[in-house]
C-alpha cells in the first residue's frame, strides 16, 4: 500500500502529522476525509451506473 516506505517512515510522517496539526483537529481532519472518500466512491458508482445503463438497454432491445 505504502510502497517503498517503511514502518519507521510511516511513524515519522504521523509524528510530524501530530505536531503540525495538533491532536484535537486529526480526528475533525479523519472524518472530512472519510466523507471525501466516501463521495468520491458514490460518484464513480452513479458513472458506472450511468456508462452500464446504455448498454443493459441495447441487451434487452436485442432479446425482443
Amino acid at each position: 500500500m505504502f510502497g517503498s516506505l517503511g514502518t519507521g517512515e510511516i511513524i515519522l510522517i504521523a509524528l510530524v502529522i501530530l505536531i503540525l496539526f495538533g491532536a484535537n483537529k486529526i480526528p475533525e481532519f479523519m472524518r472530512g476525509l472519510g466523507r471525501g472518500v466516501s463521495e468520491f466512491k458514490k460518484a464513480s458508482r452513479d458513472i458506472q451506473e450511468e456508462l452500464e445503463k446504455p448498454v443493459e438497454d441495447k441487451k434487452i432491445a436485442e432479446k425482443k
